[in-house]
């Protein structure tokens, strides 16, 4: 979820507005490919409870840092 300034990413956890500082990458395997990753961003306040909603449904499928997710990787 991105602000009005799609370079400052936003925390997607309703009407938090801080910066967005973690990237949880999950899928539905009941509605995606196991390939696909849907993505929602987190500050550090809302990370672990973000987390822990999608872990309790299965759908959890990585968290990293924005900055490692946004930049390509190396070699």
């Amino acid at each position: 979820m991105f602000g009005p300034d799609p370079d400052s990413p936003i925390c997607s956890a309703k009407a938090c507005r801080a910066d967005a500082v973690w990237v949880l990458a999950w899928n539905n395997p009941k509605l995606h490919t196991p390939e696909r990753r849907k993505t929602w961003l987190a500050c550090e306040e809302h990370r672990e409870h973000l987390s822990q909603f999608l872990g309790v449904r299965g759908f959890l499928k990585d968290v990293v840092r924005l900055e490692e997710w946004a930049s390509p990787p190396e070699g």
